[in-house]
This record gives structure tokens, C-alpha cells and sequence, in this order.
């Protein structure tokens, strides 16, 4: 008689994975009421579904979190799975983030005209695989993870269909995601083949116990997961599909990209590098370190010459990309600290910047190019002020969170003795200041008048003129007194090219560089040429042009802002600068999670 099969299939404790459970099966029951009713589900009730669903995922996270800290981290799923404090602040971090990306696009499908749920769902399918990468403790699992994010967000970026552009970024992601899952599963084939095992415990005992003497197919597995993770972190020289990606996406996919691919993709990258090849770490942080050095210098000196502002921070998330690095190649317990709360902070950061984003892109979502953000504190000082405080959050200001997590990447760093690195880092930090600050002042810039010509605004140090002579012209033969008027007719005076001095020269210089630097939508000829050009002696009176400018200020289109992403603009805002100005509840958390963390 045939002996009967028995098939053993491992115990489940349901908690470890109910995070990743709430948010998946709260994606499939949003796709079946979609597809019940008759009519496209309103984009109201699909939000509040998403924005539900999510903070019902958080819960379950909270209570994992009181789980673990009261008895301690432990795996699952026969050791598939680890739940500790790593993987529960990614798992209170990306509900977040999928909330208030809801409250973002909620906003721009109603300005489209799009109906239907289908947005949030793939939103929340991609949610999924991030928080499946946090808490993977298997080469399989994180891959499995990997692909739930991308599939989702190839979609997504091709999710407005009215433009060539998005379907354009999507193609490329998707066929350059493609090679990259394949030599991430090839790089997982290699470690199978080395160590006999894809579970990162089992490989992390192996390394430790065994002495490799021929160690190429380590090796090699070990670079191709890294080429894996660094093309879906940003880093250079796999960055390429950054800028058209993020430029052709729809704005709010763009943010949740930005915020929830990086955290998906650090986690699963900073759990398998320094959990299971810690022993290597001689090995594989050189590559690392060239890696943070190029994508930080690339990154931000790309930025600077960018007119459109999604390319702009699509390179600014590239620079970002290499600051986080910095705490991966440190590889110590400061190191992965630091790199968790760089991207809790840099996740409400980079939302709340798309969610402005959205807003100015206004109907079509075409309206992205850096000269159309001139004078926006006059027309919307409030929309201008958070946009600020966050692009100088971004930059490191005081009092935000920008500031602690550079800091604390950059001292992480050092303590590893990367001071070259962590020098390199400071510089790209005030190189990268100069493109956020240019988008603040210009902000804060008042709109040209519709006449005027670049470079040949009144100026207090104008040039004088030089009269033809006659009865009454100003005699200008003397030193340094008064000038002596004779009292008479008005004097004929020929308008002729001014005389130029010193101070004069670096007036037209100066707006010679703002016209190069993209200030201004003329090109630099113009902002020279009109600075020489020939113009009328008497200048129109102070006040007149002050009419004319808040004229001109009435007539400017307001851009109007949904109350959803109003909300969530402020939210980001407020935890920016709250945990900016009180940071050290931020760090205890990241820190916690990291002493909680399974070698």
C-alpha cells in the first residue's frame, strides 16, 4: 500500500502579518464594491474607504508595537516573517503615508474628472508590498514584496491616460523595473546556490559558522541585490528613470512614489544587508560608499539646472537617496537609526511637497515649470508658506525634521569613520540648498509688470542721462556739492544709452546670472540687452506702479485647494516642524526600533 502524503504547513499567527492583511484585503473589498454598483464609486466614498482601511491598518500596527515590546520580537510563517520594531515602524509609517496620499489625489481626481476606486486600490496594493518588504525575513518574501509594489505602481504612473508623457514614464519604468527584478532574482538564485538557504537568519548562521574559501558566487549574488535595490532606491548610475518617471507621472503618484518605494525598498535593503551579510560588511561597503558618493554629489548638482519642478525633485529624492545611504554603509545600530528616521521624517516631507505640487500643476497637471511659482506668496501666502517650510526642511533648515536626519546620518557616518563621505555629504547639502532656496525666494518674488523689461527695472543707482545742453539743464560741473538749478523752460532731453559704471555693470550682471539660473522665462539676451536698452528719463511715479502691481496681483489666477489636501498639507507641515522643534520623541522611537531590531 502507497504511503499517504502528509503535507505540513506552518502555524500562522495571524498578528504578525495583519498590517500587511488589512491593507491588501481592504483593496480587494474596494475593488468588489467598485465593481457591484452600477455606476463608477464616487471618488468621496473610495478616499474615506482608503483613508479607513489605512488607519485600521496603523491600529494593528500599534498594537503589534505594545505586542513586541512587551514580549519581545519573534518570526512567523516558519521564520518568513519577522515582527519587530523594524518592521512595525515601517508598518506605522506607510499607512500614513497611504493616508494622506488619499487625501492628496482626491483633490486631483476630482479636478480630472476620474471616477472609480481604481486609483486607490492599486495605491493600497502597492502599500502592501512595502510593508511586506519591512517585515520579509526571507530572500523570497522581499522579492514577492518587490513586485506587489512595482506591478502597482507601473499602473499608477500610467494612470493618466489624456497624456502621452504618462504613458510615456510608464513604459520606461516598467521595462527598466523588469531587468532589474530579473537580476534581483538572479542575485537570489546565486545566494541559494552559496549558502543553501534563502532565509535570512539561516543565511546570516551560515556566514557565521562556516568559513567560505572560494566566495565569487557569494559575491556575486550579494552585487546583483544590490543593483536590485539600488534601482528601486534612486541611486546613481541606476537613477535613470527617475526624472521622466516623476516628471510624467500624475503629481499625487509622484509623491506617494517618492515617499513609499524608498521606504519599502530601504527596509527590505538595510534588513538584508546588515541582518544577514553583516560578516561581509568588508566587502560589499566600498560598493555602498561609491554608491552614497555619487548619487549625493549627482543628485544635487542635476537639481540646480532643472526648470521643471517635479524633475527638480526627482533629483532632489536622488540626493536624498544618498543621505540614507550613508547610514546603510555605516552599518552599525546608529546607522540604521538614523536611516529610520531620515525617512519617517523625509516621508512627510516629500508629501506634502507633491501634495503643493498637485495643487499649482492645476487642471491637465502640466503647469510645473519654475517661473509659474513667481509671486505666489502675494496670490496664496499660506500655500507659499508651507511649500516653503518644506523645501527648506528638505535643505536641512533649523527647527524641521530635515535638520535632525541629516544630522543624524552624518554623525552616523563619522562614528563609522566615513569623514570623507559625511564631508562630501555637507557639501551636496549646501549645494542642494541653493535649488530650494530658489524656488522660496522666487516665491516671495513680486510678478514683473506687464511692460517692464527684464534687467531694466528703476533702480536706485539708474545712470544718469546726459542732457544736450541748453537753458535749465542741470549743471553737473561741480564736485561733490548740490547740483545749482537755473530756473527756466523745461529742458530737452535726448534719450540716449546710459553711462555705465562699476555698480551698474553688476546690476546687469546680476540679472545677466538670474535669467541663466532660471528665474526668470526670458532668455539671458534679453536680460542684458534690456539693462543697455534705451528708456524714457522720467519714471513713472512709486505709486502708480503700486497700483499697477496689485492690479496685476487681483487679476492673478488663484489656484483653488481642496479641502482633503489642505489637510494633508498641514498635517505634513505640522509634523515637520513639531518633531523639528521637539525631536527627541522621533529619535527614542527610531532608536527603540532599532534595539528591538532581530540580527
Amino acid at each position: 500500500m502507497l504511503a499517504t502524503a502528509t503535507i505540513h504547513t506552518p502555524y500562522i499567527r495571524y498578528l504578525a502579518i495583519m498590517p500587511e492583511i488589512v491593507m491588501f484585503g481592504g483593496a480587494v473589498l474596494l475593488l468588489a464594491v467598485a465593481s457591484l454598483v452600477r455606476r463608477p464609486l464616487r471618488v468621496s466614498v473610495a478616499t474615506a474607504g482608503t483613508v479607513v482601511i489605512s488607519l485600521t491598518a496603523l491600529g494593528f500596527a500599534l498594537w503589534q508595537w505594545a505586542d513586541v515590546s512587551s514580549h519581545g520580537p519573534f518570526t512567523a510563517v516558519d521564520g518568513a516573517v519577522a515582527v519587530d520594531g523594524f518592521s512595525v515602524l515601517v508598518a506605522m509609517l506607510v499607512p500614513c503615508a497611504m493616508a494622506l496620499s488619499a487625501l492628496v489625489a482626491d483633490g486631483y481626481l476630482r479636478r480630472e474628472g476620474v471616477e472609480g476606486a481604481e486609483f486607490h486600490v492599486l495605491a493600497l496594493i502597492s502599500a502592501s508590498g512595502a510593508m511586506l518588504m519591512g517585515s520579509a525575513n526571507d530572500l523570497i518574501v522581499v522579492f514577492l514584496g518587490l513586485e506587489i509594489l512595482s506591478i502597482a505602481l507601473y499602473v499608477l504612473t500610467a494612470f493618466n491616460h489624456r497624456r502621452a508623457a504618462s504613458g510615456e514614464a510608464a513604459l520606461k519604468y516598467f521595462v527598466l523595473g523588469g531587468f532589474s527584478s530579473a537580476i534581483f532574482v538572479y542575485g537570489i538564485a546565486l545566494i541559494y546556490g552559496a549558502t543553501g538557504s534563502t532565509n535570512l537568519v539561516q543565511i546570516a548562521d551560515f556566514l557565521s559558522k562556516s568559513v567560505v574559501t572560494s566566495d565569487g558566487l557569494l559575491l556575486a549574488g550579494i552585487t546583483l541585490l544590490l543593483v536590485g535595490f539600488a534601482f528601486k532606491i534612486a541611486a546613481v548610475p541606476f537613477h535613470m528613470w527617475t526624472p521622466d518617471v516623476y516628471q510624467g507621472a500624475p503629481s499625487p503618484v509622484t509623491g506617494f512614489m517618492a515617499a513609499v518605494a524608498k521606504v519599502g525598498a530601504f527596509a527590505a535593503l538595510l534588513r538584508v544587508f546588515i541582518s544577514s551579510f553583516g560578516v561581509l560588511r568588508a566587502d560589499w561597503q566600498p560598493v555602498v560608499y561609491a554608491l552614497a558618493l555619487l548619487t549625493l554629489l549627482l543628485g544635487a548638482a542635476l537639481a540646480v539646472v532643472q526648470r521643471d519642478v517635479k524633475r527638480m525633485l526627482a533629483y532632489s529624492s536622488i540626493n536624498h537617496a544618498g543621505f540614507i545611504l550613508l547610514g546603510v554603509e555605516a552599518a552599525t545600530v546608529k546607522g540604521v537609526s538614523a536611516s529610520l528616521y531620515y525617512l519617517f521624517a523625509y516621508t512627510f516631507m516629500v508629501i506634502g511637497t507633491f501634495a503643493i505640487v498637485t495643487v499649482l500643476g492645476r487642471s491637465g497637471d502640466t503647469t510645473h515649470d519654475i517661473s509659474t511659482y513667481r509671486g505666489l506668496a502675494r496670490r496664496q501666502p499660506l500655500l507659499a508658506l508651507a511649500l516653503a517650510v518644506l523645501l527648506l526642511a528638505q535643505a536641512g533648515a533649523p527647527f524641521t525634521t530635515g535638520l535632525w536626519a541629516k544630522l543624524q546620518v552624518v554623525l552616523a557616518s563619522v562614528d563609522a569613520n566615513s569623514v570623507p563621505l559625511a564631508v562630501v555629504a555637507m557639501v551636496s547639502a549646501a549645494i542642494a540648498a541653493f535649488f530650494y532656496l530658489r524656488v522660496a525666494v522666487l516665491m516671495y518674488t513680486p510678478p514683473p509688470l506687464a511692460d517692464a523689461v527684464p534687467g531694466a527695472e528703476p533702480d536706485a543707482e539708474d545712470p544718469l542721462p546726459l542732457p544736450s545742453g541748453g537753458v535749465g539743464a542741470a549743471d553737473l560741473s561741480g564736485s561733490f556739492g548740490p547740483p545749482s538749478v537755473v530756473v527756466g523752460p523745461a529742458p530737452i532731453v535726448h534719450e540716449t544709452a546710459p553711462v555705465w559704471t562699476g555698480s551698474e555693470m553688476a546690476v546687469a550682471t546680476v540679472e545677466h546670472l538670474n535669467a541663466a539660473l532660471l528665474l526668470d522665462t526670458e532668455g539671458t539676451e534679453a536680460a542684458t540687452d534690456g539693462a543697455v536698452a534705451a528708456r524714457p528719463v522720467s519714471a513713472p511715479p512709486a505709486a502708480a506702479i503700486e497700483a499697477e502691481s496689485a492690479d496685476r496681483t487681483d487679476d492673478a489666477e488663484r489656484v483653488p485647494v481642496p479641502p482633503l489636501t489642505a489637510l494633508a498639507i498641514g498635517l505634513c507641515v505640522a509634523v515637520t516642524v513639531v518633531f523639528g522643534i521637539f525631536p527627541a520623541p522621533l529619535i527614542d522611537l527610531a532608536h527603540q526600533a532599532t534595539l528591538l531590531f532581530v540580527p
